[in-house]
């Protein structure tokens, strides 16, 4: 679902992911090998919005602003499902977790890793590599060099993932049962705990 509002018209880079329940409307720049999911409303009216080559931006997002801000997604954001992220920049390589909200005018460091269900109050400048947490979200450690590693192979699976959908992925009617030679699907990552167990 994508929307022209008052002569602008988003401009997607032909090897992403648009997901058709995804809602993407006016001032929008979406740069290659980017992934939206389905339930994500991208509002481009009041201002613009760019999301640089890379980024994700996972099921039930919102991305909006104030009139006349630029909401910037730097290469390799990562925006967990559900988030909202309202006026702010992200920073490149950073992990938003799962249903953060991230306010007006905040600036996310690069290579930054907000926890689930966080709160990053308006107006907060975040030094790049911080690990946030909470509501209101406070810094509790830096992001360290393995922490930023685990974030960044999750991601690569986003950025791979635009073009395996539009190779792999068609409308279907479903089975009535469980077929017996249903394959099995193989664990392509690990979790940061199961990383941290060994």
């Amino acid at each position: 679902m994508i929307y022209s509002f008052k002569g602008f018209i988003p401009v997607v880079h032909p090897s992403s992911f648009i997901h058709p329940q995804a809602a993407v409307t006016g001032n929008v720049i979406i740069g290659k090998n980017v992934y939206v999911g389905p339930g994500a409303a991208i509002r481009g009216d009041w201002g613009a919005i760019v999301i640089e080559d890379g980024c994700n931006v996972q099921e039930n997002c919102t991305i909006h602003m104030f009139p006349g801000v630029t909401v910037l997604l730097k290469e390799s954001a990562h925006i967990g499902h559900g988030a909202v992220i309202h006026g702010a920049t992200i920073g490149r390589n950073c992990l938003v977790g799962m249903n953060s909200v991230i306010m007006d005018n905040v600036e996310l460091g690069d290579e930054c890793i907000v926890g689930a269900l966080s709160l990053i109050k308006a107006d907060e400048k975040v030094p790049a590599r911080s690990l946030l947490v909470g509501n209101p979200a406070k810094i509790i450690k830096q992001v360290s060099d393995e922490m930023i590693q685990w974030k960044t192979d999750g991601t690569r699976l986003y950025q791979a993932l635009p073009g395996e959908m539009q190779s792999q992925w068609t409308p279907c009617e479903p089975l009535p049962e469980l077929p017996p030679d249903r394959p099995a699907q193989s664990a392509l990552y690990k979790t940061w705990n199961d990383i941290r167990k060994g």
